[in-house]
């Protein structure tokens, strides 16, 4: 811990708590050495003395210097409450941050574990601790970390729960990283900072609760001494000589204010950091060089890269399951781009992640079938899908800031696919880390290796991502809102940067989007979602031709999009009603509500994807291209 890295330097308060611990430290090194057979020796001549020039605190019942003997026990009292501390935010780590990497079973096991902890009070637990091992120094430190334990537990449950939902642990957890590397390199640097401020707290009560124990004769024992026990000491002759216990108490005072200064400090730092968090805007490097688009392939004869059938994903819900994703069914063939497109909460992204084998914790994902490259990945555990997808799907965040690890530099998490995968080692990893970030046009790359992912603007951590996603050589790349929050000339880029990868290494992606004119540009093909199903699917050249398009919801989407010839002085098209509440059962095909074409038979029966004229296929009972016989076939 540093003063840089908190930023104390300038604060008054710290500078002082950072004295007086210096001043405590130097006692608890040098006191012992210079003076320590004087405080422990005894001088009959010297009994029972008031304070004086040569015993400034006056002596004890055998004579022994108050004063010296309170410098000297400066070293058990500190590293006591230290010890003690350390014991305690140790097994609280284990108890509250170890289930963040450990799935939400052992959350929910751990998370009782600790409530029952803490309705024992504190006092019943260190009377316990004491009878069952006996008074010593030893039980008392003991006893303190176990009344320790469960507030730091708590401390770590709440801050890692945040962590263990991050996309950069999600990420982690698919490309294999092993959970003692996801506990140490994810989740503790992003708890670390209040952690540390609790801890620099923790001591100072240490501290007092130990002299507690050590004042009540149940602590340190003679011939050993800390402060509680000099206090005690003191005491018996407080009526003849008041000062004998003013040394040890001034003692415990300005050590534990000490420690709750800079425990204070170090809070107040945090808290402004937060507040005045912002990110600088950073120069992009050259935009890259447009390639022409990558043609469809054809699917006859040919062998799916990802083949979905079926796929529906449920969570449970206060009147049962909610299932956002009910029967999707597509296919991703090698080296084409297929664009997912719907409205917020039409399933996009749920159904890609769960694909990736990321879905969110309480999830239920079922599938008739689910392949990948020839490998079937239904019921697959955490682990086998990270050997299966580790290298051979990369995936793009959303949330570029969100998805990396704001605790590690860029070229470290760069790095992890070939150091876990490829058993490279810690140097040509990080080389082919610095040759990821070159190859998607990052000025500096060797440089920018060594920053933190808040030194990136949006669009260079956006393609760090897409960094992160190539490095492994993956067959498919699933991109989930790549251009969300960046403005449209570092879209564009981002775009093209995404085709051109996919052009260079013959990769397959899957780009999901809410922005039609977004996908227009990239995909071959679109999958329109709606209330958690596909509804068409069909080529991105039909898009300029509306009319040839064959849903409705397609249609309208279509249609809600602005172009040069729109005019300016008439509202913009907006599809009327809202999308269907899937917290309730719905019933027929759920845009029939806010369908001009919907009858009685959309009400009450669910279309399912079937081929269409138009080359793909439509979820529809009234297909809006004038193709006769296909209202009644179920087209």
């Amino acid at each position: 811990m540093t003063t840089r890295r908190f930023g104390l330097s300038g604060q008054p308060m710290a500078i002082i708590a950072l004295c007086m611990l210096g001043v405590l430290v130097l006692l608890a090194v040098l006191a012992p050495v210079l003076w320590g057979v004087e405080a422990v020796k005894a001088n009959p001549d010297a009994i029972a003395l008031p304070p004086s020039a040569e015993h400034l605190l006056g002596t004890d019942k055998l004579g022994r210097d108050i004063l010296l003997r309170t410098l000297v026990a400066s070293r058990l009292s500190l590293v006591m409450a230290v010890a003690a501390t350390l014991m305690g935010l140790c097994a609280g780590l284990l108890l509250g941050a170890v289930p963040a990497v450990l799935g939400p079973r052992a959350q929910r096991w751990f998370a009782g574990v600790i409530n029952t902890w803490l309705a024992f009070p504190v006092l019943l637990v260190a009377m316990l601790t004491v009878i069952l091992l006996g008074t010593g120094a030893t039980t008392a430190v003991i006893a303190l970390a176990l009344t320790m334990t469960p507030s730091f537990a708590r401390l770590a449950q709440t801050l890692s729960s945040r962590v263990g939902g991050s996309e950069y642990l999600a990420a982690a957890r698919m490309l294999g990283v092993s959970q003692r590397r996801q506990f140490t390199r994810y989740v503790l640097p992003n708890i670390a900072e209040p952690v540390i401020v609790n801890v620099t707290s923790s001591i100072g009560g240490g501290l007092l609760a130990l002299s507690s124990l050590s004042f009540l004769g149940v602590g340190v024992q003679p011939p050993d001494f800390d402060w509680g026990r000099l206090l005690s000491e003191g005491f018996g002759q407080v009526y003849n000589s008041p000062v004998a216990a003013i040394g040890p108490g001034v003692a415990v005072v300005f050590a534990g204010l000490a420690f709750s200064m800079l425990g204070e400090s170090l809070a107040g730092q945090l808290r402004d950091r937060e507040n005045r968090k912002a990110l600088s805007p950073r120069k992009l490097g050259p935009a890259p060089v447009a390639v022409e688009q990558v043609a469809t392939p054809q699917e006859e004869g040919r062998v799916p890269l990802l083949e979905v059938d079926g796929l529906s994903v449920s969570f449970p819900g206060p009147d049962g399951w909610i299932r956002p994703v009910q029967d999707v069914s597509f296919s991703i063939y090698p080296g084409e781009i297929v664009g997912v497109v719907g409205e917020s909460g039409s399933g996009k992204s749920v159904t890609m992640m769960s694909v990736a084998q990321l879905a969110p914790a309480g999830a239920a994902v079922t599938a008739r079938r689910l392949r990948f490259d020839g490998d079937d990945l239904t019921g697959l555990t955490p682990a086998a899908a990270g050997k299966v997808l580790g290298t051979r799907v990369g995936v793009v965040f959303q949330d570029s800031l969100t998805a990396l690890n704001p605790a590690l530099r860029v070229g470290t998490q760069l790095a992890e696919v070939p150091r876990v995968h490829l058993g490279a080692g810690r140097k040509p990893a990080r080389a082919q880390a610095v040759r990821a970030l070159d190859d998607v046009r990052i000025p500096e790359a060797e440089r920018r290796a060594q920053q933190f992912p808040h030194e990136f603007s949006g669009g260079m951590r956006q393609r760090a991502l897409i960094a992160m996603a190539q490095i492994g050589s993956p067959s498919l790349i699933i991109a989930d809102e790549p251009t969300t929050a960046l403005d449209v000339t570092v879209q564009r880029r981002v775009l093209a940067l995404l085709r051109n990868k996919c052009a260079e290494s013959g990769a397959a992606a899957v780009v999901v989007s809410h922005d039609v004119a977004v996908l227009a540009e990239l995909c071959g093909r679109i999958l329109v979602m709606y209330a958690g199903r596909v509804v068409e699917d069909v080529d991105i050249a039909l898009l300029p031709t509306p009319e040839r398009l064959a849903h409705p919801y397609t249609r309208a989407l279509v249609a809600s999009l602005p172009d040069l010839d729109t005019d300016r002085g008439e509202p913009l098209v907006t599809i009327p009603g809202e999308p269907p509440d899937l917290s309730r059962p719905v019933t027929g095909c759920a845009f029939a509500a806010r369908c001009a074409f919907a009858t009685a038979r959309c009400e009450s029966e669910t279309p399912v994807l079937t081929p269409h004229r138009h080359g793909g296929r439509v979820a529809c009972w009234h297909p809006q291209d004038d193709t006769a016989g296909h209202e009644e076939g179920g087209a």
